[in-house]
């Protein structure tokens, strides 16, 4: 144990979580709950028994990891239960101090004769605000003695899909019936960055950036660009899953191709030995080149520590994961929960996790949960994000003084 780092002053410290999917967050009861009401078949309806048989403390593979997702999606299908996950998420987070929280999900999945993409977009608003207002105007916050709360919503395109994922999918494929897989996939990406946009603009959502999720080995990001370039070019801010299930070449390609500003775990960076490309004869001098570009951009990089233990095999043990490096080549890298419910986890279970096993000075931990707030892709302007940071800097300021004894800086 880290005997200058508490987990009482982890739990204290105000927190983002700038990489949690909404669909893989529910609370248990919750979903549960919804599937009861609306005859949605589980494996059993009983917490333990869908911890037993979906939601596990260890998956095989990927796949067995993605299972669940079924079952939560499933119940998202109308707008009442997008909003009151959506708010019991920032509910979940708050009471954790979690401060700033980016929500991401993939709106086409949940897209059906009741819901348009706006409806489902304002469900999950509705629900993100109306937690936001409780924790605001609290006496904590009006008096200054806590920060205040802001949250974005970030879209996700899927790399691969199938029809029967949901209507929009199935219809999108009837209407391109002679089109290969791969120009259905890029479509639905297009066709997700104009709805952002529009969103966006013209009726005010919370929407703060664009994504792409799902398979990433042999769905290259670049089938995708014309959808970053349409986000890119209408200062819709992006990150992409990258470097997770494949190497460095795919974290090269969501900055080139995709214009990224941020990348979605970024687990390979590092890994010569990933490179695929026969043409990159040098590779170490490839994988520094990279890491460097990443650095200098201030590239900041979703870290998700459990979910990649339980989804890459080839990390045996937490020892694996190349946190150490980042924070060794002092990469902006921010630590993110992933899917919630799927990794039984919490953004200060997460980070607890690093302390432990990363031997990490109370200065790299204020570094960590720094670019969080500083890589955050705020909705308000950036004046107003300044403002927000400095109340942040103040309250970890005023705690590293309660529980560490001294301000530490580097």
């Amino acid at each position: 144990m880290n005997t200058l780092i508490s987990p009482e002053y982890l739990a204290a410290l105000p927190k983002t979580d700038l990489h949690v999917h909404l669909d893989g967050s529910l609370r248990l009861p919750t979903l549960i709950e919804l599937a009861k009401d609306q005859n949605i078949d589980l494996p059993s309806y009983e917490e333990e028994g869908l911890k037993e048989t979906v939601f596990k403390p260890a998956y095989a593979d990927l796949w067995e990891y993605l299972a669940g997702f079924q079952y939560t999606v499933g119940v998202m299908q109308n707008a009442e239960a997008l909003e009151r996950i959506a708010c019991e998420l920032a509910e979940d987070n708050l009471a954790e101090n979690v401060r700033y929280l980016e929500v991401r999900f993939a709106p086409q999945l949940h897209l059906n004769a009741d819901l348009d993409m706006r409806r489902v977009l304002e469900a999950v608003t509705r629900g993100l605000e109306a937690a936001q207002t409780a924790h605001n105007r609290s006496e904590a916050v009006v008096s200054g003695k806590d920060v205040p709360f802001h949250f974005g919503i970030i879209v996700c395109a899927l790399r691969w899909f199938a029809p029967g994922m949901s209507n929009y999918y199935r219809n999108l494929y009837e209407v391109m019936s002679y089109a290969r897989d791969k120009d259905i996939f890029a479509a639905a990406s297009l066709e997700l960055a104009r709805a952002a946009v529009r969103l966006r603009d013209e009726f005010g959502l919370p929407i703060v950036a664009f994504d792409l999720a799902g398979a990433e080995d042999g769905n290259p990001a670049v089938d995708h660009k014309d959808a970053f370039l349409y986000a890119h070019r209408h200062f819709l801010r992006k990150t992409v899953h990258a470097g997770e299930a494949y190497g460095p070449e795919s974290i090269f390609q969501a900055l080139t191709d995709c214009h990224a500003d941020r990348i979605g775990h970024g687990t390979f960076l590092f890994d010569a030995g990933r490179i695929r490309d026969a043409s990159i004869a040098e590779r170490d001098r490839y994988i520094h080149q990279l890491v460097e570009s990443v650095a200098h951009r201030r590239i900041c990089v979703e870290v998700n520590l459990t979910s990649n233990l339980q989804t890459l095999p080839d990390l045996k043990g937490i020892g694996d994961h190349p946190l150490r490096k980042m924070v060794d080549h002092n990469l902006s890298a921010t630590i993110c929960t992933d899917n919630r419910l799927i990794s039984h986890t919490t953004v200060t279970r997460e980070l607890q996790l690093a302390v432990d096993h990363f031997d990490l000075t109370p200065a790299q931990l204020r570094n960590l949960i720094v670019a969080g707030f500083k890589g955050s892709f705020f909705p308000g302007d950036y004046r107003a994000k300044r403002a927000f940071v400095r109340k942040v800097l103040n309250r970890i300021d005023l705690l590293e003084a309660e529980y560490v004894g001294a301000v530490v800086k580097e």
